[in-house]
């Protein structure tokens, strides 16, 4: 008996033993693993603010429950209409009774110190317009078309330019200064030195084409890795610029390999996009939608980080009344993005959403009620 008891102390020492040792290990395992998922949700900037955090955590819960819709210049102007400081609108409220939940706006032209964009929105304006929606609890994205240093023309002008304003090259102190005023816009979005509004900062974009003089045919795949890397290192660490998430978007395509061509590494980038407007049949829009948001994704998965389909859209709208519903959505839906930003409402001959009257505007308002497609009311509810 008392043998007996004595091999049964010894049996639960030895299965304490082994459980301490799993226990252990599964501790360590999980701290492996922590501090691997930390790795793969840091930001680009080590000193980025709270709310920029925050905006960073607020994307990444947006698919479980749709994605937003977003709009470029949406209460800058739009169809017979321009925002003069004092009025605030815009086509998609008109239309569907709510604003978008993703605001685009543009600085092209800030570089030069000029009081409006590229596009004669005020500077002003604009950084009004920025503060508002931010307070509605909308999200923020910003685009930069800045003209081409070494000619002085426009984005459009694809003179070969970027070696030259790399460390080292005899435009870099010329390109400093463009990212200083840059650095001094985004630093006082709320009208304070350093500015509390987080914002998604999305440079150089399309690099895969060849229209811009950071595209394709003015540059190598490692000249604009350069340059984006430096110019992130410019802004985060030298000018202090610590509210913006970094977006890299290229043009459409159709395999990993082209997407990551240009990519400056993980280190430099929090969310991923890609541009793909229609310029063909809406059968056709669909497929190409459909392939490339699974190659975004497939990509983004890896990568553990946010997508979009950063721009789109569908000049004129006159291809389909239903291609809202039918076209666009039934593409993207379950896709994972964040969100669909529309190019900007111009003119009547140069507009991605509808404005009254418009053909598309009752299947606009259709959309506007499915319950995945997240509008300004559906976005500010995200936390």
């Amino acid at each position: 008996m008392m043998k007996k008891n004595s091999w049964d102390i010894q049996d639960v020492h030895r299965v304490a033993n082994v459980v301490a040792v799993i226990m252990f290990a599964l501790w360590l395992q999980s701290c492996g693993s922590s501090r691997s998922m930390r790795q793969k949700n840091k930001l680009v900037d080590t000193k980025a603010t709270a709310k920029t955090h925050y905006l960073f955590n607020r994307i990444k819960e947006i698919p479980k429950k749709g994605y937003a819709f977003g709009h470029q210049d949406a209460t800058a102007y739009g169809i017979n209409w321009k925002n003069d400081g004092d009025t605030y609108q815009s086509d998609v409220q008109q239309v569907s009774g709510d604003f978008p939940g993703v605001y685009g706006f543009e600085i092209g032209h800030i570089e030069l110190g000029n009081q409006h964009n590229l596009d004669t929105v005020n500077f002003e304006v604009m950084r009004n317009l920025i503060r508002k929606a931010h307070k509605d609890k909308g999200i923020i994205t910003i685009s930069w078309h800045p003209n081409n240093p070494m000619s002085g023309k426009s984005s459009w002008d694809t003179t070969s330019t970027v070696k030259q304003i790399l460390k080292g090259g005899v435009l870099y102190d010329s390109y400093k200064e463009y990212l200083a005023k840059v650095a001094l816009f985004l630093k006082k979005l709320d009208g304070f030195w350093q500015s509390d509004i987080p914002v998604v900062f999305r440079p150089f974009h399309e690099m895969n084409g060849d229209w811009f003089w950071w595209g394709s045919s003015s540059c190598s795949p490692e000249e604009y890795k350069k340059l984006w890397r430096e110019t992130v290192a410019i802004l985060s660490n030298e000018l202090k610029v610590h509210n913006i998430l970094y977006m890299y978007s290229p043009n459409l395509l159709k395999k990993e390999e082209e997407f990551l061509r240009y990519y400056p590494g993980d280190d430099y980038v929090d969310l991923l996009g890609v541009d793909v407007y229609q310029y063909t049949t809406d059968v056709e829009y669909m497929e190409i939608l459909k392939r490339n948001l699974e190659v975004l994704k497939a990509i983004a998965v890896k990568k553990n980080m946010p997508y979009a389909l950063s721009e789109a859209g569908h000049e004129k709208l006159d291809s389909s009344e239903n291609w809202w519903t039918e076209i666009l959505d039934k593409s993207i839906s379950n896709t994972g993005i964040s969100w669909a930003l529309f190019w900007r409402n111009a003119r009547e001959s140069h507009f991605y959403v509808p404005f009254q009257g418009q053909k598309t505007s009752e299947n606009f308002k259709a959309y506007r009620k499915l319950p995945h497609v997240l509008f300004l009311e559906e976005i500010s509810n995200i936390k």
